[in-house]
């Protein structure tokens, strides 16, 4: 199999998702050119990836007219590929892909009663979300277990990370605290956003507690109103901005823990493999986080994120 492409909406955190997916592809079939079609908002998340050629962007959620959807049917015609592979489970998308001609068509479906599909796989989303995204490579004979997303650190970019302890005054271990959320979350009408009033508590208490650990908090492009709220209440803690992904990565990569929020940084945590504390509300801790002793999640008993126990999360943050 030569030239594949996968089409994945979502944001960047539906992208680590995948990473498992495409790398097990690329494993199994070395020689092949993987592309995939993501919303502008995701590109960014294939920094981190070493396994996609092409990053092709559409956004899947605009009111896109017929001469779109035409221009990206003949952008998949035009590109020759052996396989199409699609996370959507929609009748449409099923269409989509049978209109790009691909020989092998493979999606979420229980039937698949006018053949749009060449390979119809059940849909179980009764498990971590990157092994549902990973039953797609049974259409391919790819049955091994999924593994966990990994992401790529360039050296320099851990150059990065490392001076930028340096300019922020630490010199050793550190915990990295992200908690922001993305735009799209807010928009939808779901809060993820933990209390910065309760953030402060949480360090204030680990410091004084394990004061050979400082903390880093992380300021992205949406965050600038929850790091405000927050050094209000904490003048002195240290903030770093880092420019891209990559950077961010490395940074979470050097730190000893993540404490986060159910966000895309989350899932970049898991993909660098460092230990981390995630707090969730209204959404599934099991779907979100594999199923490993390094990551933890604290779940409100709610599913309102204000009603986490600040007690839970310093609880989970000693003995993670």
């Amino acid at each position: 199999m030569k030239n594949i492409v996968a089409l994945v909406p979502g944001g960047i955190g539906d992208q680590i998702l995948f990473f498992p997916t495409l790398d097990d592809l690329k494993t199994h079939f070395p020689n092949s050119q993987i592309d995939v079609v993501v919303e502008p908002r995701a590109v960014a998340a294939y920094q981190l990836s070493s396994t996609v050629h092409q990053v092709i962007p559409f956004d899947f959620k605009d009111r896109n007219a017929l001469a779109d959807w035409v221009n990206l049917i003949g952008m998949l015609r035009d590109g020759e590929y052996d396989a199409i592979l699609s996370l959507g489970r929609s009748k449409a998308v099923r269409f989509l892909l049978w209109l790009t001609g691909i020989p092998k068509r493979v999606g979420f479906a229980k039937l698949n009663p006018l053949g749009f599909l060449t390979d119809a796989v059940p849909v179980n989303l009764d498990q971590y979300s990157a092994a549902t995204y990973h039953d797609l490579l049974k259409a391919f004979g790819i049955t091994t277990p999924c593994p966990l997303p990994k992401a790529v650190i360039a050296e320099e970019d851990r150059q990065w990370a490392t001076a930028e302890q340096q300019r922020l005054g630490i010199s050793g271990a550190y915990r990295l605290l992200h908690g922001g959320s993305s735009q799209m979350a807010l928009t939808k009408g779901i809060n993820k956003i933990y209390p910065p009033t309760a953030w402060a508590v949480v360090i204030q208490t680990l410091q004084q507690q394990e004061p050979h650990l400082p903390f880093i908090v992380v300021c992205g492009p949406e965050d600038h109103a929850w790091v405000s709220a927050l050094t209000q209440a904490l003048p002195e803690i240290k903030i770093s901005r880092p420019p891209d992904l990559r950077k961010l990565a490395a940074l979470m990569q050097q730190a000893q823990q993540i404490l986060c929020t159910d966000s895309g940084p989350m899932h970049i945590g898991v993909a660098v493999g460092t230990p981390l504390v995630a707090l969730f509300g209204p959404t599934d801790p099991a779907k979100l986080l594999p199923n490993d002793p390094r990551f933890r999640a604290v779940k409100s008993p709610t599913g309102n994120m204000a009603d986490i126990p600040v007690s839970a999360v310093i609880e989970a943050a000693r003995h993670g």
